[in-house]
């Protein structure tokens, strides 16, 4: 059972997505929220599998709703898919960096949302690669903006920051399989190991991580990003 608070300022949209859930097997809605402190205070009474969570809402937004819900030890199992009517680049990127697994428009099918539950509520990470290419593009190329460094990357072997620049670039497992010439499942160990060492709840976080530290930057994703800082030079 996938048990759901959903956050919305729009009570018609919230009675939508409930009678949604509600018929399909699986699910149940255990809360509704109109605003972020409430969707964090549904999160702390019902500890669900996920929050649906709008980004614009008065008084606490979604966003900072998103990081006090994934900043609190004892929800760490409680996963934040964000879902909003805006496509706005810098929305998905401040929801993933606030540790959100996921980012859909609300003109999403309704199989879709489903299915992108489903996935969330498993502890996998729903990023499209095309959305995590625009965001790279898009924030990386940004002066004012200033990468971090994760002391964490030196625990990573050579072939495990290799593969961390390759899932920030929007590879899948069997996309990072096929370029490194392994099998799906040792994509998936090295994915698991990465998460791991760097203390990422899921795929997303690792996206995060690998633009914040420069490992992937605009042009190479998907290429050569191994052992490399943001300019190119050897770590």
């Amino acid at each position: 059972m996938v048990r759901v608070v959903l956050a919305d300022d729009q009570a018609l949209v919230r009675a939508g997505f409930r009678v949604l859930l509600e018929t399909e097997d699986g699910f149940e809605v255990c809360g509704e929220a109109a605003d972020g402190a409430q969707a964090v205070a549904l999160a702390r009474q019902h500890r669900p599998d996920v929050v649906v969570m709008d980004v614009r809402m008065p008084g606490t937004d979604g966003l900072r709703a998103t990081r006090m819900i994934t900043a609190d030890p004892e929800l760490a199992g409680v996963r934040v898919l964000v879902l909003t009517t805006f496509d706005v680049d810098e929305y998905v990127f401040e929801a993933l960096r606030g540790g959100a697994s996921g980012f859909l428009l609300k003109d999403v099918e309704p199989v879709e949302l489903v299915a992108a539950l489903r996935v969330v509520a498993r502890g996998d990470a729903l990023l499209a690669p095309s959305v995590t290419r625009r965001l790279i593009a898009e924030f990386a190329s940004r002066p004012e903006y200033r990468r971090v460094r994760v002391p964490a990357l030196r625990a990573l072997t050579d072939r495990e920051r290799e593969v961390l620049g390759l899932v920030g670039g929007g590879l899948s497992n069997e996309e990072i399989a096929a370029q490194l010439v392994i099998s799906p499942a040792t994509a998936r160990t090295h994915v698991s190991r990465v998460m791991t060492k760097l203390a990422a709840r899921d795929r997303a976080q690792l996206v995060v991580i690998a633009y914040e530290t420069g490992l992937v930057r605009p042009g190479t994703a998907g290429r050569d990003t191994a052992g490399r800082d943001a300019a190119g030079r050897d770590r």
